[in-house]
């Protein structure tokens, strides 16, 4: 296998990516490290030709040592360096999204940025729709050469690429364990050239021979973040037995080739065609496992390999949910688990209007309101009215011909609106849904089915000509929130 990957126009990726995380793992016990002297830790992985470094800006000081070396090495001009943005959830407007790509500029010593990556956090609020269009802007600019994205979920990185963001990238977890990126969020990549870079491939290291045989440990026994987290992992997916059949599975393999079990578990992931690279860790001051990372590119499987290998993940049960659901919503597979606190501090995208004692309105700012003389929605008693809803957003329509992706912002409108008046989409007894080409219906039901799930409101699926050039559906919904005992 090639080492290296065209992962955009004037971008050549190493196919093994060294993640920095570890850097704010280990400054959390020892202190701020020297950038000058961390950096050149990076040289025996440039020379063996692992050129592309991942990073964010709550790495620690990852930045100011990745653009320390890109900067003053004489190997620097050959090294792509990769970094995330993580704001808070919320408001963001265009001058705070400069002041944050500038900042990274600044600490890595340059004038553009060979890829950044967005994480959102809250979906119903379109904030995060807002910083990638900025981002946009400023990839547009210059300062940004390629722009990705991190932990998003089929429903919104097709929503973004449907909108006209220029997209090359979803950074997500997939291992062995984890097949959340082989079903719909392939679908999506290959519809809008989007790649994936996988992280979370050896599992926190429990993919590896250190835990194969062992007894099982409990959660309090574990020392680092990665190993808290993906522990959840394997809870999920059916339990220690489980586990250490796929592991058993592993080792065969692995001996079969003369190769460790991490060459075996990082290998499976690189074979699916929608991943670019993967996403090792790397303290940079250990280099044992470059080697290592060399066999796992010279390895290739055989029909029976795969054979085994999927036989025994088909024992296993599978992930719930969509790529970052574990940062969003139950279970919530992270080093901390339960993030509830977290997201109940989530700022609401709308503040309710009180017209009466029992009668409250939000206004969403849509241009059709105020022109109309009506409300996004009206709240009487426990019972919450929503309009008819389309993918407007200010003067933008959100989804471009993409009848799912349009839903999908449709759904997310209804849903930052329920959550406005203290409820979500659980409380809805009731969607009616008008398209505009009943051609249609198929992505735009099966999308209202993906976030209905297990909800399942009553519901009306009619064509009907709808106001507006190029709006496909439109989605009214009626809601009763659950009174206090």
């Amino acid at each position: 296998m090639e080492n290296t990957y065209q992962l955009a126009s004037g971008l050549n990726i190493s196919r093994i990516i060294i993640g920095l995380w570890q850097i704010a793992d280990i400054e959390r016990n020892v202190g701020i490290l020297d950038p000058v002297i961390t950096s050149q830790s990076m040289e025996p992985y440039v020379r063996a030709g692992f050129t592309s470094f991942d990073m964010a800006d709550h790495y620690g000081s990852s930045e100011l040592i990745a653009g320390h070396f890109k900067k003053t090495h004489v190997l620097g001009k050959h090294v792509q360096l990769f970094t995330k943005w993580v704001p808070k959830p919320g408001k963001i407007n265009r001058e705070v999204v400069r002041q944050a790509v500038q900042l990274a500029l600044d600490r890595m010593k340059e004038t553009r940025i060979d890829l950044m990556q967005f994480h959102a956090w809250h979906y119903p609020d379109p904030s995060w729709l807002d910083v990638l269009f900025y981002l946009d802007e400023l990839r547009e600019e210059g300062l940004i050469h390629h722009l990705g994205v991190t932990n998003f979920d089929s429903a919104h990185l097709r929503m973004a690429c449907a909108s006209g963001i220029h997209l090359i990238s979803n950074q997500v977890c997939h291992s062995l364990i984890d097949q959340r990126p082989c079903s719909e969020m392939t679908e999506v990549c290959e519809k809008y050239g989007v790649k994936i870079l996988a992280y979370g491939t050896l599992a926190g290291g429990f993919l590896t021979q250190k835990w194969i045989g062992k007894t099982e440990p409990l959660q309090e026994e574990l020392t680092t973040w990665s190993e808290m987290k993906y522990k959840r992992f394997v809870d999920i997916s059916g339990g220690w037995e489980k586990f250490q059949n796929l592991l058993e599975t592993i080792k065969k393999i692995a001996d079969r080739h003369g190769v460790s079990m991490a060459n075996v578990a990082s290998r499976f992931v690189l074979e699916d065609s929608s991943v670019a690279a993967i996403i090792v860790g790397a303290r940079l001051s250990q280099r044992e496992h470059i080697t290592d990372h060399k066999k796992m590119l010279d390895l290739t499987f055989t029909e029976a390999d795969i054979s085994d290998i999927k036989k025994a993940q088909n024992s296993l049960i599978p992930i719930p949910g969509d790529c970052g659901d574990e940062y969003r919503k139950p279970p919530f597979l992270t080093a901390s688990g339960d993030l509830s606190h977290h997201l109940e501090n989530i700022p609401k995208p709308y503040i309710p209007i009180d017209f009466s004692e029992d009668r409250s309105q939000i206004f969403s700012g849509t241009v059709w309101e105020e022109f109309a003389g009506y409300s996004r929605a009206v709240k009487e008693g426990n019972r919450i009215h929503i309009s008819g809803t389309t993918a407007t957003h200010g003067h933008k329509m959100i989804g471009g011909k993409d009848g799912a992706a349009q839903t999908h912002f449709v759904i997310d409108k209804i849903e930052s609106v329920l959550e406005s008046f203290g409820g979500s989409l659980k409380d809805v007894v009731r969607t009616r849904i008008f398209v505009n080409d009943i051609k249609d219906w198929e992505p735009i039901a099966r999308a209202h089915g993906i976030r209905f799930k297990g909800i399942n409101p009553a519901n009306t699926l009619v064509e009907a000509r709808l106001v507006g050039a190029g709006y496909m559906v439109e989605i009214e919904v009626e809601a009763v929130l659950k009174l206090p005992s």
